[in-house]
């Protein structure tokens, strides 16, 4: 049966934190809030889960997922990061950007781009997520959350779990965080490329 958890945004309580791991241990899907906006979320290793959330987004088995990522040093595990790259991703993480960048062998191929071999990662700097990321141990794969028809994420976890209530496992309302997506930035080139102009300042990479 589906929950809706109310944890605190900054101060997660550990019971809660806890259950919602054991929940994504499990093969469960959860829509949770970043900081940016709602995502689905599930385990890098539940290909069950993941067809869940393709089937719920009505998206095609090309969709690209991001991991979200603890921090910068569980990032390079699973991307290739030369210097400058590393020098880049360092002055903007933790923040509101997904960062497309070659994978490592450590990325399952069902997450890698077809044809490209790339992954979208990111280490967002929502306390709850972090402790969330903490307690897992590893990576979770998420997507933005889109409901049926609309253009925008929601940003209310009681219209989320009224819409979608049999369709996830959890849904974590933590307070109100924004709709407004990531920006994505492209690092795999001598010559950085912003793919999407969201949350966070990307001047840097235009200057590129």
């Amino acid at each position: 049966m589906s929950q809706l958890l109310q944890i605190h945004p900054q101060n997660p309580q550990p019971r809660l934190v806890r259950q919602v791991g054991d929940i994504l241990r499990a093969g469960g899907v959860i829509a949770c809030p970043t900081d940016s906006c709602y995502a689905l979320g599930c385990g890098m290793a539940e290909p069950g889960a993941l067809e869940r959330i393709r089937r719920l987004r009505n998206v095609e088995d090309d969709h690209n997922f991001t991991l979200l990522c603890r921090d910068l040093s569980e990032l390079s595990t699973y991307a290739k990061v030369d210097n400058a790259a590393y020098r880049a991703l360092r002055a903007h993480t933790p923040g509101p950007y997904t960062f497309i960048l070659n994978a490592t062998r450590e990325v399952p191929r069902r997450l890698q781009h077809a044809k490209r071999k790339t992954i979208g990662l990111r280490v967002p700097e929502t306390p709850m997520v972090s402790a969330l990321l903490m307690e897992l141990g590893e990576p979770m794969m998420s997507v933005t959350l889109f409901l049926a028809g609309e253009t925008l994420p929601p940003v209310d976890s009681e219209e989320i779990y009224e819409r979608l209530g049999r369709d996830v496992d959890v849904v974590i309302g933590a307070g109100d965080c924004g709709f407004d997506p990531t920006s994505v930035i492209d690092l795999t080139g001598p010559d950085y490329t912003v793919l999407r102009r969201g949350r966070g300042d990307v001047s840097a990479f235009d200057s590129r």
